[in-house]
C-alpha cells in the first residue's frame, strides 16, 4: 500500500488541525479502524481559504502549457502507481480491487483530457452590429473554489472537478468525504510532486462539514462550489451559495431508469444490466434503479439476471476473485435492508439475495426482486446498492409516463434493436445522459451531469471547464 498521509495540506504543507481533533477511517470490509486522520475545524477551513485567495492571482497568471503539464505529469504518476492507489481506495471504501484498478485509469483519464483542454482555452474578436465598436472577449478562471467530493469514487470524483480546476486556473479547497478521505490526501501528494504550486490545491478532511462549509460559502471570497452527493445537501449548499451568489456545479442524486423492451436481445440488455446495477455494488448516482421491463420478455429477462447475480461472489474487496464488496458503511446497508423488506411486503418476489449474511462487514448480496408494486418505497427512493428491482409495462407511452415519473433526472438506459424506438425513447426521456444498449455512459470525454433535481451544470468533455471559467466582453471603439 502507498504512503498513507492523514493529515490536513494547506499551503503545500502537510499539518495537524489547528484543535489536534482527528476522525477515524474505518475498513467497511471489516469494521475495523484503518488509522486517524486530521478533523478540521472553522479555523483550519479559515487557513485554507486565505491560502487559496492569496495564490489565486499568481495561479491565473501562470500559462496554460505550464498548467497542462502539471495535469500530464500527474496523469502518468497515478498510472504507475495504480495497484498502490487501488489498495489504498479499496481499504477505506470496500470496491473490489479490479474495480478500484478501473477508477484509477478513470481518474487519471481526466486528468488528460483537461491537460489537453487548458491550452484550448479562447475568445473571439469582431465587429458589433451597429459598426461603432469592436468585441473583444477573453475567458478568466472564476477564482477560488470549494470542491466536496462523496465517499463512492473517491479519486475519480476528486480528478474530475481538480482537473478542469487546474486547467482553468483556479484555486482550490477539496473536502472529501469523511468516509474515504485517504485517497483525496495521495492525490494532493501525487499533485505537489507534479509541481502544483503551493496553495493552488488545499485539502480539509472533516467530520464537522456544516462548521468547515458553511462559513466558506457564505464569506464572499469562496466564488464558486462544486458538489457531488445527494439533492438534499444539494438543496442546503445551494441556499448558502445565495447569499453571495457562488456560482454552482451540483452532480446530484439519480432514479436511472432501465427499460428493456420486447425487441431488445436479452443477451445484451443482461450484459447492460450487470454493469448499470454492480457497478461499485450499486453505490453509484448512474446506478440503474428500476427496471422496467416489458411483460413478454419480463420472466426471461429476470431468470438470466437473478443466474448472473447469484453467480457473483461477495467478500473482502482485498481478496482474490471477489465480484462483489461490501457497502460503505453499516448505515448504507440497513437502508437496503429496509428497502428490499418494504418492497417484499409489498409482494415482491426474491429471485436471488436478500438476506442480509452473518459476520463482521457491511455486506449485503447481490439482489433481484420481481413483480415489484409502484407503491415500493424503493421506487422513489436512489437505493445505493446491489439490488435490481423489476416491474413490467406494456405499451411504450406507458413505460415513458413511468420513467420520467420522478424528481430525479440524471441517466436513463434503454434496450431494443430497433434504431427509430431507441432514439425515439431516448430523447423523450427526461434525463442528461442515456446508455442506448449499452450499461455505461461516464467517460472523461462527454459532459456528465442531470436534468430536474438531479443537478446543475456538467462535468467533463469539451464543456467540463466552462464551469471554471467567466467571459469578459472588452468594447473597443472603431475610429
Amino acid at each position: 500500500m502507498t504512503e498513507v498521509l492523514n493529515q490536513l495540506f494547506i499551503g503545500g504543507a502537510w499539518v495537524d488541525a489547528a484543535d489536534g481533533a482527528t476522525m477515524p477511517v474505518d475498513d467497511p470490509a471489516t469494521g475495523e479502524i484503518l488509522c486517524h486522520v486530521a478533523d478540521a475545524g472553522a479555523k483550519d477551513a479559515r487557513l485554507a481559504e486565505e491560502t487559496a485567495v492569496q495564490a489565486q492571482a499568481e495561479w491565473a497568471r501562470t500559462a496554460p502549457r505550464a498548467r497542462s503539464e502539471i495535469l500530464r505529469r500527474a496523469h502518468e504518476i497515478i498510472l504507475e502507481r495504480t495497484d498502490e492507489l487501488a489498495h489504498l481506495m479499496t481499504s477505506e471504501m470496500g470496491k473490489p480491487l479490479a474495480e478500484a484498478r478501473g477508477e484509477v485509469a478513470y481518474a487519471a483519464e481526466f486528468f488528460r483530457w483537461f491537460s489537453e483542454e487548458a491550452v484550448r482555452i479562447d475568445g473571439g474578436y469582431g465587429t458589433l452590429p451597429d459598426g461603432r465598436n469592436r468585441m473583444l472577449l477573453s475567458r478568466r478562471p472564476v477564482g477560488p473554489c470549494l470542491l466536496i467530493t462523496p465517499w463512492n469514487f473517491p479519486l475519480a470524483m476528486g480528478t474530475r472537478k481538480i482537473g478542469p480546476a487546474i486547467a482553468a486556473g483556479c484555486t482550490m479547497i477539496l473536502k472529501p468525504a469523511p468516509q474515504t478521505p485517504l485517497s483525496s490526501l495521495a492525490l494532493a501528494g501525487i499533485l505537489k510532486e507534479a509541481g502544483l504550486p503551493d496553495g493552488v490545491l488545499n485539502v480539509v478532511t472533516t467530520s464537522r462539514a456544516a462548521e468547515v462549509c458553511e462559513p466558506l460559502l457564505r464569506g464572499g471570497r469562496i466564488r464558486k462550489l462544486s458538489f457531488t452527493g445527494s439533492t438534499a445537501v444539494g438543496r442546503l449548499l445551494l441556499a448558502q451559495c445565495a447569499d453571495t451568489v457562488v456560482r454552482t456545479s451540483m452532480e446530484l442524486g439519480g432514479n436511472a431508469p432501465f427499460i428493456v423492451f420486447d425487441d431488445a436481445d436479452l443477451d445484451v440488455a443482461v450484459d447492460g444490466a450487470m454493469i448499470a446495477k454492480m457497478r461499485n455494488m450499486g453505490e453509484a448516482c448512474t446506478a440503474a434503479n428500476r427496471f422496467f421491463v416489458h411483460r413478454s420478455v419480463a420472466g426471461e429477462f429476470g431468470r438470466r439476471l437473478a443466474g448472473r447475480m447469484g453467480a457473483l461472489v461477495v467478500g473482502p474487496g482485498t481478496r482474490s476473485g471477489v465480484d462483489v464488496g461490501p457497502l460503505i458503511d453499516a448505515t448504507g446497508r440497513a437502508k437496503v435492508e429496509e428497502l428490499v423488506a418494504d418492497a417484499v411486503e409489498r409482494g415482491a418476489q426474491v429471485l436471488v439475495g436478500g438476506r442480509t449474511p452473518e459476520g463482521p462487514g457491511c455486506f449485503y448480496p447481490p439482489t433481484v426482486l420481481a413483480d415489484v408494486s409502484p407503491e415500493s418505497r424503493l421506487m422513489d427512493t436512489e437505493i445505493f446498492g446491489p439490488v435490481a428491482a423489476i416491474l413490467t409495462f406494456d405499451d411504450e407511452d406507458e413505460v415513458l409516463r413511468r420513467a420520467n415519473d420522478t424528481p430525479w433526472g440524471l441517466v436513463g438506459y434503454v434496450f431494443t434493436q430497433g434504431l427509430d424506438r431507441g432514439l425515439r425513447v431516448s430523447e423523450a426521456l427526461e434525463v442528461g445522459m442515456v446508455g442506448l444498449n449499452t450499461g455505461l455512459v461516464s467517460n472523461p470525454a462527454a459532459p456528465f451531469g442531470g436534468v430536474k433535481q438531479s443537478g446543475l451544470g456538467r462535468e467533463g468533455g469539451r464543456v467540463g471547464i466552462d464551469e471554471f471559467l467567466e467571459y469578459q466582453y472588452v468594447a473597443v471603439p472603431v475610429r
